[in-house]
């Protein structure tokens, strides 16, 4: 990644951007480096004002099959190759699906993520979901998600048939990052994931974590491999290190490593959601608000999969307080 010849500042970046233009990956880059971080602050917020919905909305999650993963991912507790405490449980049936969902809407969801541990669904896997979203779409008004690993296009168009609209899977961090955080599948398998689920005629959710020891360029390298996505929602996920996990020694990302990350991917992604996701819990209050200030415009609260999430009614606080409107819990 080369420098521009011509450096952009922050309110040229932000003027470019609500015209309809877009940033070069070298002039993000000499952004997070060299502007003055209240500058960039400030053009991330007036992106944000300008083109996120003016509606703060929650997903809540269902952790309907937990641990025993064959994956090697690093930050992961649910992998079997990592000692830690994680609960282990299979799959948890669609009655509890749908019990645990209803807590989530009585909340404050509007969205609900069925979320399975695993490289993809087992044998029966895929009938098991259906059963599960056909249960939801009957018992809820949410609207339905999932994050079950690597699927086929059939697999995805039988979850879309049965009431499934979004599909959840990471590219978690910098494409040049991720070979050292996880051997045992390829960005491209979850990139042929998310092109499938396209075709499928389904939403997609992609983000990541930061935190993990990406430098300034693999932060907007996986920026910019997020636009070249196009999710519909981007989850910004802060490591929480968890003992046990090679990445269990790490120090929680700095508070404005974290910023200047919602920053980063704002302008790269200047018309996508960005939502609280895990390690939410991480930030004090004054954080989450400059967060939510910089480009956060949507959240996932309640337990997560390994980790506290955030309180509905905390964020719903910080939200409404940011001036957006939220549903009623």
């Amino acid at each position: 990644m080369t420098q521009p010849t011509a450096p952009i500042t922050p309110a040229d970046a932000a003027a470019r951007l609500l015209s309809g233009g877009r940033l070069a990956e070298p002039e993000a880059l000499h952004l997070l480096r060299h502007a003055p971080r209240g500058e960039l602050r400030e053009a991330a917020h007036r992106v944000t004002a300008a083109y996120a919905p003016r509606r703060f909305d929650f997903c809540g999650i269902v952790n309907a099959r937990s641990g025993r993963c064959s994956e090697d991912c690093r930050w992961c507790a649910q992998s079997a190759r990592w000692p830690t405490d994680a609960p282990c449980h299979g799959w948890i049936g669609a009655d509890a699906c749908l019990r645990a969902a209803r807590e989530a809407e009585a909340a404050g969801a509007e969205r609900i993520g069925i979320v399975t541990s695993g490289r993809a669904p087992g044998p029966g896997g895929i009938d098991a979901l259906c059963d599960a979203l056909r249960a939801l779409r009957r018992g809820t008004g949410l609207h339905l998600c999932a994050s079950v690993g690597l699927l086929a296009e059939d697999d995805l168009r039988r979850l879309r048939d049965a009431g499934l609209r979004r599909v959840h899977c990471n590219l978690e961090t910098a494409p040049s990052l991720f070979p050292s955080l996880c051997t045992t599948h390829t960005q491209e398998q979850k990139l042929a994931t998310l092109r499938a689920a396209r075709r499928a005629g389904l939403e997609i959710c992609c983000g990541g974590i930061v935190g993990m020891g990406e430098t300034d360029e693999q932060l907007v390298e996986f920026a910019f491999a997020l636009a070249a996505v196009a999710p519909d929602s981007i989850p910004v996920n802060i490591l929480h290190p968890i003992p046990g996990t090679p990445l269990g020694t790490l120090p929680p990302p700095a508070a404005d490593h974290i910023l200047d990350a919602v920053c980063i991917l704002r302008l790269a992604n200047p018309r996508t959601p960005l939502r609280f996701a895990g390690g939410r819990t991480l930030l004090d209050d004054a954080t989450a608000r400059l967060a939510i200030h910089c480009g956060i415009d949507a959240g996932i609260a309640g337990y997560l999969l390994t980790t506290p999430g955030a309180s509905y009614a905390d964020d719903r606080a910080l939200a409404s307080e940011a001036g957006y409107e939220i549903g009623p819990a």
